[in-house]
């Protein structure tokens, strides 16, 4: 995965730690978007990338918003986005958040059970709400499979109790987890959408919208291996594509389309600027030796995925080092965790790092920020600065 010429300059005159947006990127990966699945409404996963910036020129691209909650509103809304491009995402919410939300001037609203139609019919009246549909996750790094959707008959049952209550009927969501590496997975919740939608006509109710949600995957992931997780991108958009098209046969009405992809935009655009702790190699209690690389930046400063994926790193200076070793990267913190991944798999870095060497962390510019705590262990959060640039890579 190569990156932008802007953001390979930002990093290689960077002093400091700091976390790098490419502006230019993320809208270039947006207006693709588009292209691959024409007549698609975006809104954009803010819980991904959190930053005012970002968001800013999103909205000015046309993107609207997924939010989870009244701030995450409030922060959208401040972009200039209409609270019509926004919708309050998320199927957890208290009576004081939904209220919250409709005096904010939002109306579409997520919901997967009958206790949530209640509180939306009493707190936001008159509201469009769509259902959340289960999915198994599977094929996904992140699952998703638990805490959110229902089953298509309960879906109908949730949907019917809507109309009931005086709300609105208006669609249905899915999502297939994050970062979902295959296309039977979309396809089969292509198949979940065409059989509720089948149902619900069946009872009168006729929705206008399907929102696919997110889980398009990012491309610059490594495997713990140090290999491209590669995922079939162009399959999984014809899946999507092909989906769409059997949709709209499946109901008597237009049906538009709603994704809400987080890290597909951000994560490619996004790169830290950390420097190297420490080179050391350590007597493990199995009494094996090991060689471990601490870093500036870990799980609790901008890395907090890292139990799940591994990032490209970079190291500028170090290039052409005639010798490398296998290494457990770790953060700068005192958590056992803070360490890449189950079982703590190694890494093949330089040799001849020394203290204050600088590495570049690749596909970092998702769930960055908004993961990262305000101080752990004195360790204060990434500054973050944002680039432009024309074409070209590095």
């Amino acid at each position: 995965m190569r990156i932008s010429t802007a953001l390979a300059a930002a990093l290689s005159t960077a002093h400091s730690d700091r976390i790098i947006y490419d502006l230019t990127g993320i809208e270039r990966q947006y207006d693709t978007l588009l292209d691959e699945l024409p007549g698609i409404q975006v809104r954009f996963a803010l819980k991904a990338c959190p930053e005012d910036e970002v968001l800013r020129c999103l909205a000015e691209r046309g993107a609207g918003f997924d939010a989870a909650g009244p701030a995450e509103i409030a922060q959208a809304l401040r972009t200039g986005t209409p609270a019509g491009r926004i919708h309050y995402g998320n199927t957890v919410k208290s009576d004081h958040d939904i209220a919250e939300a409709h005096r904010l001037g939002v109306r579409t609203f997520a919901t997967d059970s009958v206790e949530d139609v209640t509180a939306l019919a009493e707190h936001a009246p008159g509201a469009r709400v769509f259902c959340r549909l289960a999915t198994s996750g599977e094929g996904a790094l992140w699952g998703l499979d638990r805490k959110f959707g229902c089953a298509p008959e309960d879906a109908v049952r949730v949907l019917a109790a809507a109309r009931a209550a005086g709300l609105t009927p208006a669609g249905l969501s899915v999502h297939v987890g994050s970062q979902q590496m295959t296309c039977e997975a979309w396809q089969q919740a292509v198949d979940t959408l065409a059989e509720t939608l089948t149902a619900l006509a069946g009872r009168g109710i006729v929705l206008d919208h399907v929102n696919l949600g997110g889980g398009l995957p990012a491309l610059g992931y490594q495997d713990r291996h140090g290999n491209p997780l590669d995922p079939p991108l162009d399959k999984i958009l014809t899946v999507l594509r092909e989906g769409m098209d059997h949709l709209r046969g499946r109901t008597p009405a237009p049906l538009d389309f709603v994704m809400e992809p987080g890290r597909h935009l951000v994560a490619d655009h996004g790169a830290v600027r950390a420097h190297v702790a420490r080179l050391t190699r350590r007597r493990q209690p199995d009494a094996a030796d090991a060689h471990w690389l601490y870093l500036s930046c870990g799980k609790f400063n901008g890395l907090y995925e890292m139990d799940q994926l591994t990032h490209r790193m970079v190291f500028p200076g170090h290039l052409d080092a005639p010798e490398h070793v296998s290494a457990i990267v770790a953060g700068p913190t005192c958590d056992s965790d803070d360490a890449y991944g189950e079982g703590r798999h190694p890494v093949r870095v330089p040799a001849d790092l020394t203290s204050g060497d600088p590495v570049w962390i690749l596909s970092a510019g998702a769930y960055a920020t908004s993961y990262m705590t305000q101080g752990f262990n004195g360790i204060r959060p990434l500054p973050c600065v944002y680039v432009r640039g024309q074409e070209g890579h590095h």
